[in-house]
This record gives C-alpha cells, structure tokens and sequence, in this order.
C-alpha cells in the first residue's frame, strides 16, 4: 500500500506525494512549485526519487527543476508533449507502465485538455491521478482538445472501478458543482452531494480526492448522454458565473 499526502498550492493547486513504504520511494505528482513539496517530503522523512507530470501546464511541471536538482529524481511525463516539458527524463503514453517500487502505474491517454495529457492509474492501490481531465463534479477546459475528446475520456475512466479513488490537481468542487446543479437541477445523489461540499468547504476543508462512483453519480460532464451534451455543457460552464 501507498501512503499519498496532499499539498495545497498556488491559489487553488493540489500537488499529490505518493509514497510506497516498502521500497523507500516517493513520487511527486504535478508539482507545480517546489519549496512547498521538498518541504513536506522532508517533514516525513521521505526520499523524492520521481516525479509523474500528466501535462505540460506550468502549474503542473513548474517545480521539476528545482526538484529534480535537488533530489535527484527522475521525471515522467507525456511523449506527445515533451516538446513542452524540457525537464522530461522518461517519455511515456497510453498503455505504458511506470512503477513505484513495486506498485505499477498503468498509463491512460485522456488528450482534451491538452493534446497529450496523461492519466496515472495505480489498479492494486485503487487510484489515480487524472490532472486536469477529470475533476469533481467537472472536467478540464478544452484547451486543446474537442468535446469528442473529453467524452473518450470520460468513458475510459468512467469503465475504472467504482471505488477508484480520484486525485484532481485543482479545488474546483464547489464552483463545479454550483454548474452541476444548473445541468441536472433534479439530481438528488448531486443535491445530496452539493450540501457535504457546502458544509466542507465552509470550514476551509478539502473536497478531494473523490471516487468514480461519485462522479458517476453527479458529474455532468461524464454523465453526459452524447459528445454533442457534452460540448453544450462544457461550453456553458465556461460561460457560467453561478
């Protein structure tokens, strides 16, 4: 088993510590900066020996220089963008396999947000870290991508396990769900759901990660019936102010 630890950062970032206490390795997921993740692999005695980007978005890649020269760790990322990852010491894509000690990591492509964005699926530890793909009760901005995209997307991690624990890189919860009300006004697993948020984030708690069955649940965008739902709903979350 892998102990994993969120870093808040920035304004609203999570950067993920991924521990495997057998084999002595810590893996950073998404760093966006490093003072704050050297400082609390450091607080727990733990030895950064990797790090996986799942984007080449600078709120996902910006400490792993600076972790890297300090450490020494290897990174990992997305072939299809290392181009925009410099830092990139591993290339990797779908299908691929990447392993902490012995925990292995199953590589998912899940391109929308950006053209090469990457998923990490860890089946024996029921988890995986999605970046910006999927949030909770939402999915990444299409940056790069179009909503046939997203909806691929959603349908392979929508076939993940029910219990499979969801680590997003954002607190966008709230704000998602606010949306997520507006789509599907009449969900009452979303309305039920709506109200732990509310009470969590009132006293300043984090609301990720989440599961898949939840977001099977209440999450619009993978709940969507059709690539053409999808891109009606994404484009009105983006123009939505609630």
């Amino acid at each position: 088993m892998i102990e994993i630890v969120r870093i808040p950062v920035l304004s609203d970032n999570y950067v993920w510590l991924a521990h495997d206490a057998a084999s002595g390795e810590t893996a950073v997921i998404d760093p966006a900066v490093a003072e704050p993740v050297l400082a609390a692999a450091d607080a727990r005695g733990w030895r950064i020996t990797q790090i996986w980007n799942t984007h080449w978005h600078p709120d996902h890649t910006g400490g792993n220089a600076a972790i890297r020269q300090a450490t020494g760790c290897t990174i990992t990322g997305p072939a299809a963008e290392a181009e925009r990852i410099p830092t990139l010491d591993r290339q990797v894509g779908d299908g691929d396999r990447v392993h902490l000690g012995a925990v292995v990591a199953d590589v998912i492509a899940v391109p929308a947000h950006t053209a090469g964005h990457i998923a990490f699926h860890l089946p024996t530890e029921q988890a995986a870290f999605v970046g910006d793909t999927l949030f909770a009760m939402g999915c990444g901005r299409l940056f790069e991508g179009t909503p046939a995209d997203m909806f691929a997307n959603m349908r392979r991690l929508e076939a993940l396990p029910p219990e499979t624990a969801v680590y997003c890189a954002h607190e966008y919860t709230q704000s998602n769900g606010r949306y997520a009300l507006v789509a599907e006004p009449d969900n009452a697993a979303l309305i039920a759901r709506m109200a732990d948020v509310d009470a969590a984030r009132s006293r300043n708690e984090p609301t990720v990660p989440t599961t898949i069955a939840l977001e099977r649940a209440t999450n619009p965008f993978m709940r969507a019936r059709s690539i053409a739902e999808l891109a009606e709903r994404r484009a009105a979350k983006d123009a939505f102010r609630g």
